[in-house]
Formats: structure tokens, sequence, C-alpha cells
């Protein structure tokens, strides 16, 4: 019984894992290649024709970085408008401090309202900072208040969405971590990211939509290939607007990535999403200990497959498949020799996928060394998150939030 059972665990490594590690080091490579790494611009033209919107809740230890970064930026924007969701820390002072105020119209500093029933708190602040902001403003960035901004930041990101006619463009800043669990958890968003969104799908069908209606591609289907990072959103506004902004998306607690899904459902009326490397760009710190990162993740993996646990479960099990079980049977190959050598391919073709990412995405080497742990400790986070939706919610911020969001 024994011989059996080993014998048809060499079957899986052999005709399930090694095959799926193989096309995630190819999917890895090619969506390295589209994704481009966008550098600084000299010159596009001098102004600014944006409303920069940044909602912020208890952030006063991020905050003074963040709004600095933007009032430096080398091309003055219309308006930098902050919101201060009802922070119980120096949020608002720390603005005005820099200059924000109520009556500045280029630096402007709104008070949020109380949060109505069935509103995420995020959304609600970033629709009404949507209301706030210029009517003329032709585009709108949202940025959260963790960011820092390089001086071409805005200007660069402009002149590209511009040029490639984003409906919606999201940047992914350099992620800098400081403690062991960011340096462990965080660095896998870019082996989900690179891993398994269908970029080069996304971009065959973009670049002449027609294909949608020729292959029939369902938005259903379509929404699926889309995602986005909520750390940098820059809308075309009549297309924001066009998709009922944040208000359409008010109880959804990962509106970064609802978003994304709903840009790549329209691809068949034209609309394009884009997801661009925006390393040299601007940084972000999302989390400053274990416990932001145990919390923060348990806020968003349960949540961001939606009403599909169905789907939350499939892919807890591709991932702890796929990128931790090899190394449990390369341990267990001590015991039974037929294993050792898929075993060891596998074991070698996740460590090949997740240097590559480490270099190409100057993420941790402690990451990059520890990753079976890394991966262990995703897991947990998402049965946490598992946990907590099914039970009283997920806390954010001061907030409770249920399975519903």
């Amino acid at each position: 019984m024994q011989e059996i059972f080993i014998f048809l665990l060499s079957l899986v490594l052999k005709f399930l894992v090694l095959p799926a590690l193989g096309f995630c080091l190819l999917h890895c490579l090619i969506n390295i290649y589209l994704f481009r790494r966008l550098r600084k611009i000299e010159s596009v033209g001098e102004f600014l024709n944006l409303s920069v919107l940044v909602p912020a809740r208890n952030e006063e230890k991020r905050i003074r970085a963040c709004l600095a970064s933007l009032m430096a930026q080398e091309l003055p924007v219309r308006e930098i408008i902050l919101l201060d969701d009802r922070s119980s820390d120096r949020t608002a002072a720390i603005a005005r401090e820099l200059g924000f105020s109520e009556e500045n119209e280029r630096l402007r500093l709104i008070h949020g309202q109380e949060l109505p029933p069935g509103w995420v708190g995020k959304n609600w602040a970033c629709h009404q900072l949507s209301l706030a902001a210029h009517p003329e403003s032709t585009h709108l960035l949202f940025t959260d208040a963790d960011t820092e901004h390089g001086p071409a930041c805005i200007k660069t990101a402009l002149a590209y969405a511009v040029a490639e006619r984003c409906d919606l463009l999201s940047l992914w800043p350099d992620q800098i971590t400081g403690t062991w669990a960011e340096k462990l958890v965080i660095p896998l968003g870019y082996l989900l990211f690179m891993g398994f969104q269908q970029f080069p799908l996304l971009r065959w069908l973009q670049a002449n939509p027609a294909r949608v209606k020729c292959w029939n591609f369902s938005p259903k289907h379509l929404a699926t290939l889309g995602a986005a990072n909520g750390q940098f959103l820059l809308f075309l506004r009549m297309t924001y607007d066009r998709i009922g902004g944040h208000e359409k998306l008010k109880n959804h607690l990962v509106e970064d990535v609802a978003f994304g899904r709903r840009i790549a459902a329209g691809t068949g009326e034209g609309m394009r999403l884009i997801n661009a490397d925006g390393m040299e760009l601007l940084r972000c710190r999302m989390y400053s200990n274990a416990a932001e990162v145990w919390e923060g993740f348990s806020k968003n993996l349960r949540p961001v497959f939606e009403d599909s646990f169905l789907s939350f479960v499939l892919f807890g099990v591709v991932i702890g498949g796929l990128f931790l079980s090899p190394f449990f049977f390369l341990l267990l190959s001590l015991f039974f020799k037929n294993l050792f050598a898929p075993a060891l391919t596998a074991v070698v073709l996740i460590t090949l996928i997740r240097l590559i990412l480490t270099l190409r995405f100057r993420t941790s080497w402690i990451g990059f060394f520890l990753h079976p742990a890394g991966i262990a400790l995703a897991m947990l986070i998402g049965m946490n998150s598992w946990r907590l939706c099914l039970g009283k919610g997920v806390v954010w911020k001061g907030r409770i939030y249920s399975l519903s969001s």
C-alpha cells in the first residue's frame, strides 16, 4: 500500500507539479518582458491637468513624506487633495504644517464624513475625493498615504497613460520591506502577479478589441484578466465616471483588483488597462511590522475572491501544491528514493523562478532563501482571513468588515 502511495506521489510530481511549474516559469518570463519599467521623461508640457487624491486615516508616520513628494513634482499638478478620514492622530496637523488647508485651492485638506452603511472606509474616502476634484481635471490619480513619489513620477505616468490611451494605468512601486514578516510575504505578490496574471492575452485583445467578439470572450471571462495596484491608480476621468467610480465598488475590500477587473471586462468596448513597473518613479512601505502584515493581508486574501469560495480554496491548493509541497517531497525522498529526481527538479524550478523575480524586482534575499517559510506564512494568513470572514469579520483601521464586503 505504501509503495502504491509513493508511486502516485511521484506521478503527481512528474505529470502535474513539474509541468505547472514549467508553465509558471515561462509565464513569469513573458510577463516580465511585457511589464514595462517606466523611466523619467524630460518634458511633457507645462501643466499637468489632473487631480491627485490621497485618502488618509491615522497615517501620521507616513503622510509627511508622501505629501512632500507630491508637492515636489517637477511639473505642478492642478491640485493635491488630502482627505483626512476621521483620523485620531496628527495626520491632519502634519498636512497643515505642509501648507494644506480647507481654503487652499491647490493644496486642499478636506475632512471625511461619517462612514455610511454598506461602504468600505477607503472607498468612501476616495468617493468623496472624486467629488471634490476639479471638474476640468481630465485625469484622477488615487495614491496611498504610504507612497513616496520621485520628482518625475506623475509627469512620466501621465505622459505614458496618454500615449497608450489608458483608461486605467496602475504603477507598481519599489516595495520597501524592513521586518522579517515583510521580507517573507510581500515579495510573494510578484510571484503571484507574474506567475498567473494573463498579460499576454489581455494585451492581444486590447490591440484589437474586435477579437473579443470574434473569439466569444464574455465580460466575466475578460474580468479575470484584470488586476491593479491601489497604491497608484491613474484614471482617465471620463472612464472613472463611466464605470461608476468608487460608488459602484463601495463594498469591495480589495477595490484595486475590482477596478482592474471592471476595466478589463470592458476590453471589447475599447477600454485599456495597463499595469507598469514604477520602481524608478515611486516607492512604498506597506507595513511596518509583523502584526500589520498579518492584519493587512488577512483583510485582503479571502475578500479578493469575492463570493467564490471555491476559487479561494482552489487557489490555496495550487499555491501550496506548486510552491510548498516539493520541499516536503524532497525531504520525503530521503526515505523513498524514487521521489528524489522529480522533487529536486521541482525545487530547482521554484528556486529559478524566485531568483529571477528577486533580481528583477529587487526584493529581499531573506524571502528568497526562506521561500518555504514565506509560503507557509502566507497560507496561514489566508486561513486566518477565511476564519475572520466567517466570524465577526476582518478589522482594518479600526473598522470591521464582514464577508459581504
